[in-house]
Formats: C-alpha cells, sequence, structure tokens
C-alpha cells in the first residue's frame, strides 16, 4: 500500500477521533487502523515541549505491535521514538519542530526495531493533519513506516562493495582507467589522476587521447582501435607535467565484452616504468661507450655511421670516414706493459677529442683502432689538412712514469658517396686505404682509390679460388729440374704448385698469389702441397730410382706460428723420407722481420734436423746482407728479374758476379732461375754461378715425367 493511500484512509479517522468522545472514537479509530497492513501510529502534540508529550495518549495500530513485538502498553508507555535506533533519534526532534511549524510531510529513512530483537531499515514517515492550521497547537500526526531493510541492505553492501573495488584501485599504484567505445574517459583510479594531472573530484567525460602527449597519441589511437575491435592492445607513452619529472608507462588496454562477445567499454591499465625506462637507458649508454676513453664503441659508431649515411643521402651532401691506427703500438706493450698502452690510449682519445672540428664524431672500435666522420667535408685538401691537424696534436710526445712515450698515427679515409654508397662499404674502403698506408711505410694517410679497391677485389677473387682448389683437391705437384750448367746433369728438382682447371688444363699458382699471404690459407695449401710432393717421393724411392732432393717452397706468413717445424718434420717421418732430401725456400718479407723469433728458430729447428734451407729471390727483396749470418742458409737463389738483364747490362752483371762471390765466400750454393738463352747461361757460368733452372733446360714436369728421366738417367751402362 502506497504513502498517499494511506494517509487518505486514516484522514477520516482523525476527524472522528476529534469529534466523538474519546472512547467512541478511539474504539473507532483503533479499529480502522488495526486493519492496516503497514504500521501506523496517531500522535496529537500539545504544546511545544515536543513529540514525547501530548494527550490523549497515542494509538499504535496491530502492525505497528505486531513488527516490533511490543504491546500497546509499552509502545503507549515508551513512546514511539523509543522504537528507533538510539543513533537516529537525534535526527528527528529538529525535523519534528519543522512538521509543527508549517505542516509538511517529513520522511527518513532509520533503524526501527524488529520483532526479531534486530533493528530493520524502514522508511518513516511523518504527515500532519493537512486540515489543520499550522502552528505550535497543531492537529494530530500520522507516523508510518514500511520495512526497506533488504532494499537498503542490498544497497549499503553494493556502496560498500564500489567503495571497496575503489579503494581496491586507488591502492593500487598502476594507472587503471575505464574507457567507453566512444574513447571517453569513464572512470580513473587515484594513481592515474595524480599520473595524468586530473583532479580526482573533477567529473570524468574527457576524451582520454587528449590527456596523453601529443606524440604519443598516435600509438593511443592505434591501440584503442585495435582494443575497440575486441584485442588486446599494448603501447609505450609517457607523461609530461610540469614540475615533475617525464614519466614512461607501459600501457595495456584489454576490451571488457558483453555476453553477446560485443566490446562494452576498454580497461587500460599503465605501468610506470620510468625506472626500467632509466635503467635501460644507462645500461644503453654503458654499452655504448668505451670503458677504457669515455668515447663510443663499435657499437655506437655503426649506428652513427648509418645515421650519417642516410641523412646526407637525403640532404645530397659528402663526408669523410677516417680510420686511425697506432703504429707499433704492441711495442709500446711489450716494452712498458699493458698499462702503458692504456695510458697511451687515453691521452690520444682526449687529444683527438679537443681539437675535433664541429660535427665531427670521435669512437674507438677496438685495440689500437679509432673511427671519425667529418660531415659536410668532401674536398680532398680540406679532409687532409684537418688530419694533419689531429695528427700533430695526437703524436706529441707523453710522459708515462717518467718515460717519455712517443705515438704515431697511421689514417685511411674515405668519402661518401664517392667511394660507397653505404656504411659498410665505407669502412672497408677506408680500412683497405688504412692498409695501404701501413704497406707503404706507416705514419701518414692515405685516401682511398679506385684502384685499390681493385686490388681488394682481386685478393678476394683469389682467396675464393684458393678455397675451391682446397676444397675440391685441384692441387698437382710439379718438378722443374735444377742443372749443373757445366755438365748439363739434373742435381736437384725444385717443386711448383699447379692446380688443375677442367676448362683450361693445368694453371700455375701465379692465380694464387694473395692467398700465400693468409698464414691460414697459405698453410693449407703449403700443407697439401707438401704432402703430394712427399707421397711422389715415396713412390720413387719405391721403385728403387736415385734418390733425389726437392725444394719446396715456404710462404713467409708460414712461419707466423711457433710449430711450423714440427708439422713439417712430422710429415716427413710418415712418409718415412730423409730430411736430407728435402730443402724448403723462402724470401725475405716483413712475416719474417715481424716474427723474426720464430722464423730463427724454425730454421734452427730444421737445420738441426738435416733440412737445408735455401733463399728465394737473392737480390731483388729488401734483404741486409749482415741477415746472411743470422740465418742457417744453405743456397741462394738469383732472382729471374737480374738474370734477364744481366747477360747485356755491365751493372746488373756486376752485380751477379757480387752475389756469387759472396756465395762462394759463405759457402753457400748458388742457383740462377730463369734462365732463357745461351748467352744468359755463358753469363752465368762467367759471374760464377754453376746451376740454374728455366725454359732452355727444361719446364717443370709432372711426376710421372719424373720418373721417366730418373729412370733413364739409372739405366745401366750398355
Amino acid at each position: 500500500m502506497g504513502k498517499q493511500t494511506i494517509t487518505s484512509d486514516v484522514s477520516g479517522h482523525m476527524a472522528a477521533y476529534l469529534e466523538f468522545p474519546a472512547h467512541a472514537g478511539l474504539f473507532a479509530l483503533a479499529d480502522a487502523l488495526d486493519r492496516l497492513a503497514q504500521p501506523v501510529c496517531i500522535w496529537i502534540p500539545q504544546g511545544k515541549t515536543g513529540p514525547l508529550h501530548g494527550a490523549p495518549a497515542p494509538y499504535f495500530n496491530a502492525s505497528w505491535q505486531q513488527y516490533t513485538g511490543l504491546s500497546l502498553r509499552d509502545l503507549s508507555a515508551a513512546g514511539w521514538l523509543q522504537c528507533l535506533y538510539a543513533e537516529d533519534r537525534s535526527l528527528v526532534p529538529q525535523d519534528w519542530r519543522f512538521v509543527l511549524r508549517t505542516g509538511g510531510i517529513f520522511s527518513l529513512d532509520c533503524r526501527i526495531l524488529h520483532n526479531d530483537g534486530q533493528y530493520h531499515w524502514c522508511h518513516l514517515q511523518i504527515s500532519p493533519d493537512s486540515a489543520a492550521p499550522p502552528g505550535p497547537r497543531a492537529g494530530p500526526a500520522i507516523i508510518s513506516f514500511h520495512d526497506v531493510h533488504e532494499r537498503t541492505s542490498s544497497l549499503q553492501r553494493l556502496r560498500e562493495s564500489v567503495a571497496a573495488q575503489r579503494s581496491m584501485l586507488d591502492a593500487s599504484v598502476d594507472c587503471i582507467k575505464i574507457i567507453g567505445k566512444d574513447g571517453a574517459l569513464a572512470h580513473m583510479n587515484r594513481s592515474g589522476c595524480e599520473a595524468l594531472g586530473v583532479s580526482a573530484n573533477e567529473p570524468f567525460g574527457m576524451p582520454w587521447l587528449n590527456l596523453l602527449p601529443s606524440d604519443v597519441r598516435d600509438r593511443g589511437k592505434r591501440a584503442l582501435h585495435i582494443a575497440g575491435n575486441g584485442r588486446n592492445a599494448r603501447f609505450a607513452g609517457k607523461s609530461v607535467i610540469d614540475g615533475r619529472p617525464t614519466q614512461h608507462w607501459d600501457n595495456i588496454l584489454t576490451p571488457m565484452k558483453a555476453g553477446d562477445g560485443s566490446t562494452l567499454g576498454i580497461l587500460c591499465v599503465s605501468r610506470d616504468v620510468s625506472m626500467q625506462k632509466r635503467a635501460q637507458q644507462r645500461l644503453k649508454i654503458a654499452s655504448d661507450t668505451d670503458a677504457l676513453t669515455g668515447l663510443p664503441n663499435r657499437r655506437a659508431f655503426k649506428a652513427r655511421l648509418k645515421s650519417l649515411v642516410q641523412r646526407s643521402r637525403e640532404a645530397g651532401q659528402s663526408f669523410a670516414l677516417l680510420l686511425l691506427d697506432l703504429d707499433h703500438f704492441k711495442h709500446t706493450n711489450d716494452t712498458l706493459g699493458h698499462p702503458a698502452g692504456d695510458h697511451l690510449l687515453r691521452i690520444l682519445a682526449r687529444r683527438l677529442s679537443a681539437h675535433l672540428p664541429r660535427n665531427a664524431s670521435l669512437a674507438r672500435l677496438g685495440g689500437d683502432e679509432f673511427a671519425l666522420t667529418l660531415p659536410q667535408c668532401q674536398d680532398d685538401a680540406q679532409i687532409m689538412h684537418i688530419a694533419h691537424i689531429l695528427r700533430t696534436h695526437a703524436i706529441a710526445p707523453m710522459k708515462y712514469r717518467g718515460k717519455t712515450v712517443n705515438a704515431a698515427l697511421s689514417m685511411g679515409c674515405a668519402v661518401f658517396p664517392r667511394d660507397a654508397q653505404d656504411g659498410a662499404a665505407l669502412m672497408k674502403c677506408a680500412d683497405i686505404a688504412l692498409h695501404d698506408m701501413k704497406y707503404a711505410g706507416r705514419g701518414g694517410i692515405c685516401m682511398f682509390s679506385p684502384a685499390m679497391g681493385e686490388a681488394v677485389r682481386r685478393t678476394d677473387q683469389q682467396f675464393a679460388l684458393a678455397r675451391h682448389v682446397l676444397n675440391n683437391d685441384l692441387i698437382v705437384p710439379y718438378y722443374e729440374p735444377v742443372v749443373d750448367m757445366l755438365s748439363a746433369r739434373v742435381i736437384d728438382w725444385q717443386a711448383r704448385l699447379r692446380w688443375r682447371d677442367d676448362a683450361h688444363g693445368m694453371q700455375s699458382a701465379v692465380a694464387l698469389h694473395e692467398a700465400f699471404q693468409d698464414f691460414e690459407l697459405a698453410s693449407q695449401l703449403s700443407s697439401a702441397m707438401q704432402s703430394r710432393v712427399f707421397a711422389d717421393m715415396t713412390n720413387w724411392n719405391a721403385l728403387g730410382l736415385p734418390p733425389s732432393t726437392v725444394t719446396l717452397p715456404v710462404a713467409p706468413v708460414e712461419f707466423m706460428r711457433d710449430n711450423f717445424a714440427e708439422r713439417l718434420l712430422q710429415r716427413l717421418a710418415q712418409h718415412h723420407l730423409s730430411t736430407t732430401q728435402i730443402r724448403i725456400e723462402t724470401r725475405w718479407h716483413n712475416a719474417v722481420r715481424q716474427r723474426r723469433d720464430y722464423v730463427d728458430r724454425a730454421l734452427a729447428t730444421l737445420a738441426h734436423a738435416g733440412v737445408r734451407v735455401a733463399l728465394n729471390d737473392f737480390g731483388s727483396s729488401p734483404l741486409a746482407l749482415t741477415e746472411l749470418r743470422a740465418f742457417p742458409l744453405h743456397q741462394l737463389k738469383i732472382d729471374s728479374a737480374l738474370v734477364q738483364d744481366f747477360a747485356h747490362n755491365h751493372v746488373a752483371f756486376a752485380i751477379v758476379k757480387g752475389m756469387c762471390q759472396l756465395a762462394s765466400d759463405l759457402s753457400l750454393e748458388i742457383v740462377a732461375k730463369g734462365v732463357k738463352t745461351a748467352a744468359q747461361q755463358q753469363a752465368l757460368m762467367q759471374a760464377g754461378c754453376s746451376s740454374g733452372t728455366g725454359p732452355l733446360f727444361s719446364d717443370a714436369l709432372c711426376a710421372s715425367d719424373v720418373v721417366q728421366k730418373l729412370a733413364l738417367t739409372h739405366l745401366p751402362p750398355r
């Protein structure tokens, strides 16, 4: 029954209560009120003493008595206010006086005693007589209520649940936002408000994207679109608030779906990753920085070079790349120790950095190698001028623990896009120029030229060819006879490397020349060659042919490891060959000078074992004559270039004659290479050389032809 119905039903009984004798009115009104299902109390206030005083006594209908579990006597004695929870009673008197003054209807949600002994939430209503004039002596009032305990408890539980959820959201350090499908911000926890600078009391509804910095809105927009279509999305964002450091966030957007799978809204959880971001930045700086010099390292330089290439290509500009290398740095480490070398590198880095042109970038690539870029610099003269200034300051003497350390610097330079079209190729060109500078004598700057690139391409091709020859087992030894020019008798054999080419037949080792400058390839080619030569010699011995001495060519780089002699002697033993049947020949080279200790030990070991040693191309290589005393040599070979010239050139003749005399004085054999004419033969014999090789006597022979030649010389006399 609604409150309007209750009020109208009771109004007639109020009049009867006032007009009839007390006992008759009470009985009539009580009967009417008891028929109501709603608890009702009639109160006639008198005077200004308040609702607890009045006459005649109030009446509580049966529903009131039943609800509260109190009798009419108890209720009349205690008063209706005693049915209210103690904390709620204080809410009534002030409003009660208002009711007396205005005659208005007063309502209140409060707790009223229930017959189960508990207080239930009820909606209480006080309705004064509408016909009575307002004032302190107003007419009777009807007090009624109905139970709203279940509804109020549910609402309270809901409020508590919502409050708990909000408390939990507010307790989270993550920024949690509810976003509508239209992109409007529906709710945000405290952390989110603080991060975005939004007041928690400010009503939401603003576009979420507008709260993001402009440089991350496109990412946020893409993520919002993906989440709006029912898929999870993620993007990196940040928040920028005046007076605070920039915060970085990892944003995860998750669609909130209805039972039919449609997207109702989007949950965005943003986690503060500022510390991780700063840690990553510190790690990146550490990973991009050379610990010794503080300069960018190789990794950072390659990234910068790539960026510079891109910018220069777009702007149509050129720039120079220089590679710098300390000369004889190993000598500093060996003589003064690695701390001295480190000190030298640090000083060099500071000196170069102090005199860099504007926009130039310097990095340490590793070891004693540095790299330098000169943007917008394409004139060779300008590059050389800058390089000269840097080199002058860099190589000034420096002190280390009271000792003077002198530095020397070699530089190789390449220009983009003149020399190369990308960073990797440009680095290669500059490296080629640097190596060319070192090979020429160090201590200067060398500009890359196409001819250098052609030399490198030729080297690469020969390296590839050498690997092809090795992988396909194409090596075949040929043997060139060494002839006694007085008797025309073969006294020795010179092994020559040949390799099979299916299209062009046998090829000489000239096509593999550059491969013999590389230790690994030279060692593998030499190993394969030796194995085949030793197999041929073993076969000749088995056939009973006269023992022959074979000279094996050895590339200088083969001495770069301290086991050359041992490996050669081991192969001889495996083939059961005598060391006296073998002679090795090498030539003077920078590799020999650099690893002189290895060379000395290897040659001494071989000489002690009975292996003889020949020095090839005597007269053409930069060999100091004093070196002849140090090497355990047995034979000198006159370079073929001298042989071709000296028959009709008195200067060349004098040189060869002097070499022959020197060999005689040192008790060394001497052999002329590449003898082509009888005139050359006669001139050589006059100069004091009695042995030679070359087309005049015989071309190089395959192993089977050597067998026939040896067999002929071994035939018994008739």
